[in-house]
């Protein structure tokens, strides 16, 4: 059996759990507080020097870490993951959007405004991080427009990666009131089959 070592407030580590609960497979969850120093330790180290989460551990004893890299990985043969070499390019567009566009400032305000003090010094990081945000949010209700998904006409891992904490945004002080295309989106991924709701 697989081992994601994870922590469930995570979206980085939800977009795991939503995909393993929708294909079915089965999987050990060991729970790591990565917001309470549990990734820096000497035995975690071990497993994933960069001391992040979420880790896959095969039962062979490999492991994986990056979220995407590890969406890919469990999607490979399936319907979430297209084989159309197009597809699958636009696939990866939108993962590296997630990570290097739409998580440093949805994420991080969802962690500053949850997880920080309200006279932490990062808090004067939410205004701007704010404003860049409703800018990517703005590119996906564009893209979104005449579309149900984000990659062909099929769910897949696009959508998985890009919900994870999209759809906890409010949490980070955005409002989605204003972005319709994306609220009917959420709304078609809550209602896929198998989908589980992220654990806090």
């Amino acid at each position: 059996m697989i081992t994601i070592y994870g922590m469930r407030a995570s979206g980085n580590c939800y977009k795991l759990q939503l995909l393993l609960d929708q294909l079915g497979h089965a999987y050990r969850w060991v729970d790591i507080d990565s917001a309470h120093g549990e990734t820096r330790t000497a035995a975690y180290l071990a497993k994933n020097p960069n001391g992040k989460v979420p880790l896959l551990e095969l039962e062979d004893g490999r492991r994986l870490a990056e979220s995407d890299a590890i969406l890919c990985y469990l999607a490979e043969g399936t319907a979430w993951l297209p084989d159309d070499r197009w597809l699958r390019a636009q696939t990866l567009q939108w993962l590296f959007f997630e990570q290097y566009s739409h998580e440093p400032c949805i994420a991080v305000a969802r962690f500053i405004r949850g997880w920080l003090p309200p006279d932490h010094p990062r808090q004067a990081e939410v205004p701007v991080l704010l404003q860049r945000g409703v800018q990517v949010l703005a590119v996906m209700e564009q893209h979104l427009t005449g579309r149900e998904w984000f990659v062909g006409e099929r769910y897949g891992i696009a959508d998985i990666a890009l919900y994870a904490y999209t759809h906890c945004a409010g949490d980070g002080g955005f409002d989605l009131s204003v972005f319709p295309n994306i609220r009917a989106w959420l709304a078609r991924v809550q209602a896929q089959p198998g989908h589980t709701p992220m654990q806090h």
